[in-house]
C-alpha cells in the first residue's frame, strides 16, 4: 500500500509523533511506502511530496510543529481539490490519504472521501473542540503552558498589586481558558460559551483586595465577550478561510477594568507559544496511537472515517460526524470552575 500523509491547517504539539507513528506502523508491520504532501493540502494539488522512511522520522517525537509543513486552503482551492479527488489520487499513485488537522482539515477530508478518494482522518486542534473524539493531542500541552504562565504571574502580580488578564487560545469553544484556568488557579475565568459580565470581574477584585490580596489573575479565551451593553467591545472582521479576527479581549477587558477599578490592570496574550515547543508525555502518547490505527484502518479499508479516543480506547468514527457540530464547554463544567473562584 502507498500512504500518503499530511498536515494542515494550526501547527499543533503531537504532530511530528502521528507522521512518525504512521511511517513506523506503514513501514515495520505492513511493508508499505509513505509519502509525505509539503505544507498541507497546497501539497496535494501542487504536487509537492517526499517519501518518508524511518530515517525521515528519526528523532522527531519530541520536536513541536510539523516536518512536513502546514498552511491553510482557500475554499476555491478546496473545491478545486475535491472536483479532481479520484485523479489526483491515481496520479499520486496513493491508496489512502492519512491528513492530521482539525475541524476545517477534516472538513476538507469528507470533502476529499465524498468525491472519492480514500481517507482516514486523524483529528488535530489544541482547542479540543472536536465533538466525536473525547481527547485531542496538543490541548494536553496547550493547557500546561498555559497554566505554567499563571503560576509565574501571580508572583509579579502580587508583588505590583496588578490585575493580570491572561488571554488563552479558543475561538468558539473555552475548554483551553477553563482548565488551565482551573489548574493556575485564575480567580476568574471568562469562556466563549458564557458571555462575561464585567460587573462581576469588577466586584470580585474590589473584594479580593478588600480582604487584603491585592492582586488577581482573570483567564479569558480569545472568543470570550462581554454581555452585550456592558463595556466597549470591538468584534472582528471575516478572513479569506472563513474565520473571524478577533480583535483582541484580554487588550480590551484589562483596559476597562483599569477604568473601572482604577488600579493597574496588564494583558498578557499567550498567543502562538501555546502551539509551539515540545509535545507534553500524553501528547505524545496519544498522537502515536493516532497514527498506530490509523494505518490498521487503512488496511481495514475503513475509508471516510477519523480516528477518535473513546473513554481510553481509540476508535474509528465518520468524518461526517465529527465536523457536524463543535464540542464547545458544557454548563455543567462551567459549574464546576465557578465553585473554586
Amino acid at each position: 500500500m502507498r500512504i500518503g500523509v499530511l498536515t494542515a491547517g494550526g501547527d499543533c504539539p503531537g504532530l511530528n509523533a502521528v507522521i512518525r507513528s504512521v511511517v513506523h506502523r506503514a513501514l515495520t508491520g505492513h511493508n508499505d511506502e509513505v509519502i509525505g504532501f509539503e505544507d498541507g493540502f497546497k501539497g496535494l494539488l501542487d504536487g509537492h511530496f517526499r517519501p518518508l522512511d524511518l530515517n525521515a522520522v528519526s528523532g522527531i517525537l519530541a520536536r513541536g510543529g510539523t516536518i512536513l509543513g502546514s498552511a491553510r486552503l482557500e475554499r476555491n482551492r478546496l473545491a478545486e481539490a475535491a472536483a479532481s479527488a479520484p485523479d489526483l489520487a491515481r496520479e499520486h499513485g496513493i491508496d489512502v490519504l492519512i491528513p492530521i488537522g482539525g475541524e476545517g482539515t477534516l472538513t476538507a477530508a469528507r470533502m476529499l472521501s465524498d468525491a472519492g478518494m480514500p481517507v482516514v482522518g486523524v483529528p488535530k486542534t489544541i482547542d479540543n473542540d472536536i465533538s466525536s473524539t473525547d481527547r485531542t493531542f496538543g490541548f494536553d500541552t496547550a493547557v500546561g503552558v498555559a497554566t505554567e504562565a499563571m503560576d509565574r504571574l501571580k508572583t509579579t502580580a502580587e508583588s505590583h498589586q496588578r490585575v493580570m488578564v491572561v488571554e488563552v487560545m479558543g475561538r468558539h469553544a473555552g475548554w483551553i481558558a477553563l482548565e488551565s484556568g482551573m489548574a493556575g488557579g485564575a480567580h476568574g475565568i471568562c469562556l466563549p460559551e458564557r458571555p462575561f459580565q464585567v460587573d462581576d470581574l469588577v466586584k470580585m477584585v474590589e473584594e479580593r483586595f478588600a480582604r487584603g490580596k491585592k492582586f488577581a489573575v482573570i483567564c479569558v479565551a480569545e472568543g470570550a465577550h462581554p454581555v452585550e451593553g456592558s463595556m466597549a467591545y470591538q468584534k472582528g472582521e471575516i478572513d479569506q478561510f472563513g474565520h473571524e479576527r478577533f480583535q483582541g479581549i484580554g487588550n480590551q477587558l484589562a483596559v476597562e477594568l483599569e477604568r473601572r477599578l482604577g488600579k493597574e490592570a496588564r494583558p498578557v496574550i499567550l498567543g502562538h507559544v501555546q502551539r509551539g515547543g515540545t509535545p507534553t508525555a500524553y501528547d505524545r502518547v496519544l498522537a502515536t496511537r493516532f497514527g498506530w490505527h490509523a494505518v490498521e484502518a487503512a488496511h481495514r479499508g475503513e475509508f471516510g472515517r477519523m480516528t477518535a479516543l473513546r473513554g481510553t480506547g481509540v476508535e474509528m468514527v465518520p468524518l461526517a460526524e465529527a465536523v457536524t457540530r463543535l464540542k464547545t464547554v458544557p454548563e455543567d463544567r462551567i459549574r464546576e470552575a465557578e465553585s473554586v473562584f
